[in-house]
């Protein structure tokens, strides 16, 4: 069966706003390997696979607070070297989910409105883009040392003031709950994705419009719902 185009005609939302570690970058289990080892260099408890990840997208404080409850708060800023060595040893391998570039064009091309809400920094989001050449892709992003970070809704509603949309028009896609969480704090609707840090079951109940469980189902979804 053909897949539906995505149309401007009758769509339901101006705004697309991904997040992008696990959304639309494949970058969360290198990040929770990250996570990981940084608590090993600081000599405290190393996290499981699934706590490394739940914490993926949230401010670094809360982060930490999570992963490693033991912790100094004086040794954050250890904490944070750390793990960025460790991050940046691997980051050559990160790619693009298959079908996201493709996704993102057709976006584009239908007139959509795209943008990026997203826990990184600003620097690494933009080094992020770079890398996988989208400069000039997203009409907005919006990183978390830039104002109050997920779920808190300040992220997204300052994308849709930018770009004068309205959360009613606006649609969340991200991997985690704490997505999920921003765009009910913003009044927006979202959609998870299944392939990043957070479980189907855990996703579930954050009451997304629904679970995709890769690129091509959300490219498919949003042509008849989007």
């Amino acid at each position: 069966m053909p897949r539906r185009e995505l149309r401007r005609e009758e769509r339901a939302f101006d705004l697309v706003v991904f997040d992008w570690d696990g959304t639309l970058a494949d970058s969360t289990a290198l990040i929770a390997r990250a996570i990981q080892a940084a608590c090993r260099d600081l000599d405290v408890p190393t996290p499981e696979d699934g706590a490394a990840k739940h914490v993926i997208g949230l401010g670094f404080s809360s982060a930490v607070r999570h992963v490693a409850p033991t912790l100094d708060p004086a040794q954050y800023g250890t904490f944070s070297a750390a793990y960025r060595n460790h991050y940046l040893a691997e980051e050559p391998a990160i790619s693009l989910f298959h079908g996201a570039r493709e996704l993102l064009d057709d976006l584009d091309a239908a007139g959509y409105l795209i943008a990026v809400a997203t826990g990184k920094s600003r620097a690494g989001l933009d080094h992020a883009i770079a890398r996988a050449g989208l400069g000039g892709v997203f009409h907005a992003t919006r990183c978390g040392d830039e104002g109050l970070p997920k779920p808190h809704p300040d992220m997204l509603l300052n994308l849709i003031s930018f770009l004068a949309s309205t959360p009613e028009r606006t649609l969340m896609i991200g991997d985690t709950t704490h997505d999920l969480e921003l765009a009910r704090n913003a009044g927006a609707s979202a959609v998870a994705v299944s392939y990043g840090a957070h479980p189907a079951s855990e996703l579930i109940q954050a009451a997304p419009l629904a679970v995709v469980n890769s690129v091509i189902e959300l490219r498919d979804w949003l042509g008849g719902n989007g």
